[in-house]
This record gives structure tokens, C-alpha cells and sequence, in this order.
């Protein structure tokens, strides 16, 4: 009979999704710095990469306050988030909308990372580990600020430019 699976199950198995997706993150993030145009998307993509580092870093105590060794786990969906961004920079190489996708692209990878980090520390209080939740939340709270601070590059220019080329054209 197999033994019956637990949120504190289902919890480890997220956190070790998520410590997957972060390092999956962290080698998409230079080369999306690399394809970016304009120097303040190079920036931000510089800055989340050095946030990444950090975030990193508290899922490895998360683990070490749960008694157990840093591991990851093939993460599907961060899998196919970062292929759709590739894409984008094959396709949009060398023309104004490569940034609106780039922008795009990394939206989706914050949208997953908070709706994972939002869970995470949900199940974190659930379960009796408020250090862990206090962790995972400044995470959280990083992935938000990062969500915005990329919604207002789209808005002061990205999309902008994208669009400007559609009417040039």
C-alpha cells in the first residue's frame, strides 16, 4: 500500500519545483541580458539575475530549517517558459518588438515564481514554520517588485517602440 501523501509532502515537493525553476532562471537570465536593446531592460535583467542569487540562498536555508539537503526537481513549466523566451529571441532578433517579448517572457517567469512563492508560504504557516514563510515572503515580495518594475518598462517604452515599427512599416 503506498504511503499517503501530505502537505508537508506536497510542500517539499514544491520547494525542491521551485529551487529547480530559480537555477533554470539564473542561466536564462544572462542571456536575456545579452538579447535586451535598451540598457535600462539589460539592467533589470542584471539586477533580478543578482536577486535570483538571493533567492537561491533562502530556499537553501528553507531546506536546512526542514532538515533536508538543497534539492531540485525537474520543473515542466519554468522548462517551458524558458523555451518560449528562446523563441522570442530567435524570432525577434535585430528588431524593436525584441524587447516587448523579452519583457513578456520574463512577466511570465515572475507570474510563475510568485504564484509557486504565494503557496509556498501559505503551506509554510499551515505547517508550523513561520522562519521558512518569513523567508519565502521576502522572496515573494522581490518577485512582485520585479513583476511591476518590468510592467513599467513595457509602459515607458517597450511596447511603444514595438508598436512604432507595426505603423512604420
Amino acid at each position: 500500500m503506498a504511503k499517503e501523501k501530505t502537505l508537508d509532502d506536497l510542500f517539499h515537493d514544491t520547494l525542491k519545483d521551485i529551487y529547480y525553476a530559480e537555477r533554470k532562471i539564473l542561466k536564462a537570465l544572462p542571456k536575456m541580458r545579452r538579447a535586451a536593446q535598451s540598457p535600462e531592460l539589460k539592467e533589470a535583467f542584471e539586477k533580478h539575475q543578482q536577486e535570483t542569487e538571493g533567492h537561491l540562498e533562502r530556499l537553501a536555508q528553507v531546506f536546512e530549517a526542514l532538515g533536508k539537503a538543497p534539492r531540485g526537481k525537474t520543473c515542466d513549466a519554468i522548462e517551458g517558459i524558458v523555451a518560449e523566451g528562446e523563441e522570442i529571441i530567435q524570432e525577434f532578433q535585430g528588431t524593436p518588438a525584441l524587447d516587448a517579448g523579452l519583457i513578456s517572457s520574463a512577466q511570465a517567469v515572475e507570474h510563475y515564481e510568485i504564484t509557486r512563492y504565494g503557496t509556498l508560504k501559505r503551506w509554510a504557516l499551515e505547517l508550523g514554520h513561520p522562519d521558512a514563510a518569513a523567508l519565502l515572503d521576502a522572496t515573494l515580495q522581490e518577485e512582485m517588485k520585479t513583476d511591476s518594475a518590468l510592467s513599467k518598462l513595457a509602459s515607458a517604452g517597450a511596447n511603444q517602440r514595438a508598436k512604432d515599427a507595426r505603423a512604420a512599416s
